[in-house]
């Protein structure tokens, strides 16, 4: 994964209600009614969050009738943490950076 579908889907998941939903579909299929009266929003603003976590890949899409249904892409949703999981952070040893400098007086 590059930077810039991990900044996409970082951006994605910026807005709180997209945080819930993401919660929301771990644990399996929703319909867009179901997750529709979990918040107080309208259909469209709804549709909104869905084509933003769609578009990004991290939400799957399927039409059944007039009912449309979202799931979790778990390739791309593992693939995202495995991406996350290769930025670290280490304690620097103050002994060994006095000095160690790259810039010149």
């Amino acid at each position: 994964m590059n930077e810039s579908e991990i900044a996409l889907i970082c951006k994605a998941l910026g807005d709180e209600n997209r945080l819930q939903i993401i919660k929301m579909l771990t644990g399996g299929e929703l319909c867009a009614c179901k997750i529709l009266d979990a918040f107080n929003i309208t259909q469209p603003t709804l549709s909104h969050h869905m084509k933003i976590l769609t578009d990004c890949n991290l939400v799957n899409s399927r039409k059944e009738g007039k009912w449309t249904y979202y799931s979790i892409n778990c390739n791309k949703f593992s693939e995202f943490k495995s991406a996350l999981s290769e930025f670290t952070c280490k304690t620097p040893n103050s002994k060994k950076s006095v000095g160690k400098c790259c810039c010149k007086d």
